[in-house]
């Protein structure tokens, strides 16, 4: 499976729009990683915790796309990006979203 952010894939052409595709997760942390990340932020520069968590949650959000579009026939992703949102504290929906297409080489 081809992700890309940009709206074409160079070298290839798409012969078939499928649609809409996306994979969501919601995570929330838990009291240790707020501990970590605490004692983390306190020093300053990169709180690991919290930046393990974000990666998480996006590689889920990402094999969720994945398994969308090829459930829908797809070999590719295109205009694939991430939005994130908290929901209530302590509590982020991570969404990744682009259009599934087929693509063949030019």
């Amino acid at each position: 499976m081809l992700i890309v952010t940009t709206n074409d894939v160079p070298g290839h052409r798409i012969v078939r729009t499928l649609g809409l595709v996306r994979g969501i997760t919601v995570r929330s942390r838990n009291i240790v990683s707020d501990a970590i990340g605490g004692l983390q932020s306190m020093m300053g520069g990169r709180v690991g915790a919290y930046v393990k968590l974000a990666e998480t949650s996006r590689a889920e959000a990402y094999d969720e796309l994945v398994q969308h579009a090829q459930g829908m026939g797809a070999n590719a992703v295109i205009a694939m990006r991430y939005e994130a949102n908290e929901i209530m504290e302590g509590v982020t929906e991570v969404l990744a979203y682009g259009t599934a297409v087929v693509i063949e080489p030019i």
